[in-house]
């Protein structure tokens, strides 16, 4: 098979196959071969003989490109979305339904659960009867960081009206036993949404509305990890939240 593409290339720098050989330290027989053949020089020969021509090594040769070693994928990651809104609700409340210990959830608003599955608070609800640990931490439509945040996704106060409605829709939860609900102001940088060892993480975009940012669920396998490390970014800023008071 010919080397089109190195023919063109000599053609256009008027090379001539004694002339590039010379350069790249050959015999024109072995420019030749390479034109005619499609034989592919020593990595050595072929970096001297692209650099004459002005052309990349890789392009004239593919074959010298080095393989690229096979991305090692976590164990933990079980599926990745390329954005919130192709991931179907049921996802979300059939992991909390399989939640046997603990369910968390951190976001800023995230209405669309409710919206979505009416359902939602009877699902806590049986979980916590269950003996299951709930804790919720919405966005505090007074804090700064969410204001902010409104501002980046041109959302305006629209977000901060999805933190009260969100925080209206888990209110009547908040005298459950076995749940809690917290309002944060921290900067989020993904939402998270944990049932027992498995939790959907619902990456941030600047400018980008949750729905239309990725998502990747992650099942814990042993210690530490990607896994521990997201659940460890609950816990801080579960510290940091204010509990909802009693009305």
């Amino acid at each position: 098979m010919s080397n089109e593409r190195l023919r063109a290339s000599m053609a256009a720098g008027g090379w001539t196959c004694a002339a590039l050989g010379k350069r790249a330290g050959v015999d024109p027989k072995s420019v030749e071969r390479w034109l005619n053949l499609g034989r592919t020089p020593r990595r050595a020969t072929a970096t001297l003989a692209a650099e004459a021509l002005g052309e990349d090594m890789f392009t004239l040769w593919p074959a010298l490109r080095p393989e690229r070693t096979a991305r090692v994928v976590s164990p933990e990651l079980v599926a990745f979305y390329d954005q919130r809104a192709d991931v179907p609700v049921s996802t979300f409340t059939d992991l909390f339904a399989q939640a046997g210990k603990q369910i968390d959830i951190l976001v800023y608003a995230a209405v669309f659960l409710h919206e979505a599955y009416p359902r939602l608070n009877e699902l806590l609800r049986e979980r916590a009867a269950d003996g299951c640990t709930v804790r919720i931490a919405i966005g505090d439509p007074e804090s700064e960081n969410v204001q902010q945040r409104g501002r980046e996704e041109q959302f305006g106060h629209g977000i901060e009206t999805r933190c009260s409605l969100a925080l209206m829709h888990y209110r009547p939860l908040r005298q459950v036993p076995g749940i809690e609900i917290r309002t944060h102001g921290t900067t989020l940088y993904n939402s998270l949404y944990r049932a027992d060892d498995q939790l959907l993480v619902n990456a941030h975009v600047w400018g980008v509305n949750a729905y239309a940012a990725p998502i990747w669920h992650l099942r814990r396998s042993g210690a530490g990890g990607t896994f521990h490390t997201y659940a460890q970014s609950f816990d801080a800023v579960w510290s940091t939240a204010t509990p909802v008071p009693e009305e």
